[in-house]
């Protein structure tokens, strides 16, 4: 089983601050990820932020995702989570998960 991670404190209120069925839904994802099984959630590959970066998508109004990262240290690393309110790309969302993939991977190499 792959340990479970937010990249930072503010990655980790975010995703609280999402409601508590948004949470749930997005929680049973991560740990489903966790153990190496596909989600259930629709998800789109971020590739143009980094390799491995996965959006898992929850459409509505408004709509919310996650933005999370397995492809390191055998850990699911959340990355930002947030309510989505425009059509087409965040690109604050985007620049947010991009830094802070940054930061992730400086930490793993200040550290391994």
């Amino acid at each position: 089983m792959k340990k479970f991670a937010f990249v930072n404190d503010a990655a980790e209120r975010e995703y609280k601050d999402l409601p508590d069925k948004i949470q749930d839904e997005f929680g049973k994802d991560l740990r489903r990820i966790q153990f190496d099984e596909e989600p259930r959630l629709p998800i789109t590959h971020l590739d143009s932020i980094g390799a491995g970066v996965i959006e898992l998508r929850k459409n509505g109004s408004p709509a919310f995702r996650c933005i999370y990262i397995a492809k390191y240290l055998d850990m699911v690393v959340v990355l930002h989570a947030f309510a989505k309110t425009t059509n087409g790309v965040d690109r604050q969302a985007m620049k947010v998960a991009e830094q802070r993939l940054k930061e992730l991977l400086a930490e793993i190499k200040k550290t391994h």
